[in-house]
């Protein structure tokens, strides 16, 4: 019997693939290779004979095409990992046939809902098939829901000769929660012309720009002295951090920003009198802006230092990935067929800036332009995330659809 989308998927889910930013191999935990490993003999039982896993935990296969002429070779990409941000062991999802559109209790015993007053989207999903953590966990539709569909609309070519293709490419890659998706990620190994991660969204979601993207750390030099002696010699590496925090401007902070707005965010903070460290990720759409949310990081570090007399911050500040539009826009076709291929599938497409990034943001600037299609999943990261397997097949639809509209060529 043909397995679902959702048969595949809840058989990722099951298995913890969690990074680790920390860490400095590549993959950065070696679990995520029990999943790789498992795609890959699904792949050759398909009939895909190529299917391989490399030392650096990219799993890269090749459809051939059936055509008697050359057409673009097409890839679809998707993340192995999952968020470091909560755990994704033991993960117990709970399927939700025909959903009544009311609040969802996901875990009764510690009162975690799922509720319509904080998450309204869910009265979209009425009469749908959801699929939800039970609490404990973050479920991992981000990005094994995106892994699921492309397995599954592999074996559907595999299993139907009479679908026209040209070549086409499947990849899945490591650690892309952590920002090393494509670190070692060999392009012309995959040999695709263009590519789609399938690591979006809700249902429609088409993307094809992106924050650019920054990481600033700060070390702190305090003087600790006995406060009973401090007049004139301690200099408090926490306040210091607290002062710099200050200098920032409060209303480019994420919880104050959308759409197009960029912002700086301070995501780590460890200290004590003597030293301290923080850690921001800063991010705009606007390349200008983007710098000057930079230069303003190093003013203050430079005003701080000027203030107490000495270089008692010190600053790392290293670019990530850039918005990607710039090189999409070069070959907008890839954006057209997504569109098309979405409404042929009855869905209407939202085009929309990610407020974030993509495995396909750095491949794009690497010389394979690689838009971003939804993959069906909310709230990622946290216990309250889910997906629709409605979504799913429907994402299965359009990569079909992206397959044919460029054998058509």
């Amino acid at each position: 019997m043909k397995e679902t989308v959702l048969n595949k998927f809840l058989r990722y889910v099951a298995i913890d693939t969690q990074s680790d930013e920390n860490s400095n191999t590549q993959p950065s935990t070696m679990k995520q290779l029990n999943l790789s490993k498992l795609l890959v003999n699904e792949l050759k039982e398909m009939g895909i004979t190529d299917s391989e896993l490399d030392e650096h935990g990219y799993v890269m296969a090749t459809i051939p095409s059936n055509l008697n002429r050359e057409t673009p070779v097409i890839g679809f990409i998707a993340h192995i990992d999952t968020s470091p941000d909560l755990s994704g062991a033991n993960v117990k999802p709970q399927i939700i046939e025909n959903y009544n559109g009311k609040d969802i209790v996901l875990n009764r015993e510690k009162e975690i809902i799922l509720s319509l007053a904080d998450f309204p989207e869910l009265a979209d999903f009425k009469g749908k098939t959801l699929v939800t953590t039970d609490g404990a966990t973050l479920l991992g539709a981000d990005d094994k829901a995106g892994i699921a569909e492309i397995m599954f609309a592999a074996e559907f070519i595999m299993t139907h000769p009479e679908f026209k293709h040209g070549t086409i490419k499947i990849g899945f890659t490591p650690d892309e929660e952590i920002g090393r998706g494509v670190d070692k990620f060999d392009v012309e190994k995959f040999g695709a012309n263009y590519a789609y991660t399938l690591d979006g969204g809700a249902l429609g979601e088409l993307e094809y720009e992106n924050f650019n993207a920054a990481s600033a750390k700060i070390k702190i030099q305090g003087n600790n002295i006995h406060p009973g002696y401090a007049k004139e010699k301690m200099i408090n590496s926490i306040l210091v951090a607290m002062e710099f925090n200050a200098l920032l401007p409060v209303n480019e902070r994420p919880e104050y920003t959308c759409n197009y707005e960029g912002f700086f965010h301070l995501t780590h903070f460890d200290g004590n009198v003597e030293q301290a460290s923080m850690q921001y990720i800063i991010r705009d759409h606007n390349r200008e802006k983007f710098e000057q949310k930079k230069q303003t990081v190093r003013n203050c570090v430079d005003f701080l230092n000027r203030q107490y007399g000495k270089e008692i911050l010190i600053l790392e500040l290293k670019d990530q990935y850039y918005n990607m539009r710039e090189m999409i826009e070069q070959h907008y076709h890839v954006v057209e067929k997504a569109f098309k291929a979405m409404k042929l599938a009855g869905i209407e497409p939202v085009v929309r800036p990610i407020r974030g990034g993509t495995d396909g943001a750095r491949l794009s600037f690497m010389g394979l332009p690689c838009p971003n299609i939804f993959a069906g999943g909310h709230n990622f990261h946290g216990k309250y995330e889910f997906v629709a397997v409605e979504s799913m097949q429907k994402a299965t639809e359009v990569i079909l659809n992206i397959i044919k509209l460029y054998a058509e060529e």
